[in-house]
């Protein structure tokens, strides 16, 4: 057991259930197709988002179970009487739980999905009667929202990696922002490195071309590579891939589903990531990629590829910082495995977590072998919030 410090100074207590959660039979309780929530909002113009405080711990373990959740302290035994935050089951009991309370109101003006609930209506005077009625729910169950991360009556709201108004749904800009604000090359190496990922995907792309007007070709390809039919729309029970990489300035992934890209993402390195050890920096971006992409992979299973090797031992690792052991409570969320493959494959997350970095002088040239299209073929085939912790102790 140990104890984190979050962002608003919280504590957050992490339990290793790793070895529970070996013996617990999954549940697959199925999480909804988000295409098919985003089918209901049409004609909707006002919206409010609520988030579920400690939305776990809002749910009582059954008594027989209780003893499962025990864990040890210096001054003794305590056992769980609701349910912690990572164990393997715990993001489909909560989701089942939440389906159940609004079920009158689903497919009507509530979409829920885990511990976020957006409530939607064609009117102001129908949102206000939609609000109470959701707000009633809870009250009368005894959920508790978290006032500084819900948002009332929004023209335009970001839900589950979608921008949402009365105009339409359309991708959250974050998503292809690692393209979108990626700058003109200054040199050789920044020009092939850009290449090299656009080279990747040159099959998806029609009339795929370098000019000789550099600014005005570079733009382009930005703009084609973040268009129809690059990024597509996911499928629900589909597995997903996803490509991660950490270099000395920054951390890429990309998600895949069926040899086809479905995100980007990219983000340069806070001051104290500088500090990390190589694995650990490895290790960041993959929970950089669960954390962004969160909607689209929980529930679904997801095999998830770094070049760093150590990493695929990281579940089974006795000795474990205090870092590490907070990243393994977000991974026992997901239905993923992590798998290794070598740093020369993985073209497209090393170019987004090197960008503008001089290293990568090798990939146009390592690109140039595939003018067929199988790069992608062959890579396939290689491979928050406060908390109340609500116990008690165990006499031993």
């Amino acid at each position: 057991m140990l104890f984190v410090k979050k962002k608003d100074g919280m504590m957050h207590m992490c339990i290793d259930y790793r070895h529970l959660n070996k013996l617990t039979i999954k549940n697959k309780y199925p999480l909804p197709r988000i295409d098919d929530l985003f089918d209901q909002l049409r004609g909707a113009s006002i919206f409010s988002k609520i988030d579920i405080r400690s939305g776990y711990h809002q749910l009582r373990v059954k008594e027989v179970d209780i003893h499962k959740t025990a864990f040890r302290t210096r001054y003794g035994h305590y056992e769980f009487l609701v349910m912690p935050f990572g164990l393997t089951n715990a993001p489909a009991a909560f989701m089942d739980l939440m389906n159940r309370l609004f079920q009158p109101y689903l497919d009507q003006f509530v979409v829920v999905f885990i511990d976020d609930i957006l409530v939607y209506s064609e009117t102001e005077a129908k949102h206000d009667e939609h609000l109470r009625t959701v707000l009633q729910v809870l009250r009368e169950k005894e959920l508790y929202a978290k006032f500084s991360k819900c948002e009332f009556w929004l023209r335009e709201v970001t839900f589950l990696g979608h921008v949402v108004s009365a105009e339409g749904i359309k991708v959250d800009p974050r998503k292809i922002e690692a393209i979108l604000e990626w700058k003109p090359p200054r040199s050789v190496s920044e020009i092939r490195s850009f290449l090299g990922l656009a080279g990747y995907y040159r099959r998806f792309v029609e009339g795929f071309s370098v000019t000789e007007k550099q600014q005005e070709a570079f733009e382009k390809l930005k703009k084609v590579l973040t268009e129809a039919p690059v990024l597509i729309q996911l499928e629900s029970g589909k597995d997903f891939t996803v490509y991660s990489d950490a270099s000395n300035v920054g951390l890429g992934c990309v998600l895949i589903q069926e040899g086809k890209v479905v995100a980007y993402a990219s983000r340069q390195l806070k001051p104290h990531e500088g500090n990390y050890s190589s694995h650990d920096l490895e290790l960041a971006a993959v929970i950089f990629a669960l954390k962004i992409w969160r909607h689209y992979l929980y529930g679904e299973r997801c095999i998830i590829y770094t070049d760093h090797n150590s990493l695929k031992y990281l579940l089974t690792q006795k000795e474990l910082n205090l870092r590490q052991r907070r990243w393994i409570e977000l991974l026992k969320d997901y239905d993923c495995s992590i798998e290794y493959h070598p740093g020369k494959a993985n073209v497209v997350a090393d170019a987004l977590s090197r960008r503008a970095v001089s290293d990568l002088r090798a990939m146009f040239a390592r690109l140039s072998l595939y003018d067929d299209g199988s790069l992608l073929a062959e890579l396939q085939e290689f491979y928050a919030s406060e908390e109340e912790f609500v116990f008690r102790r165990t006499l031993t």
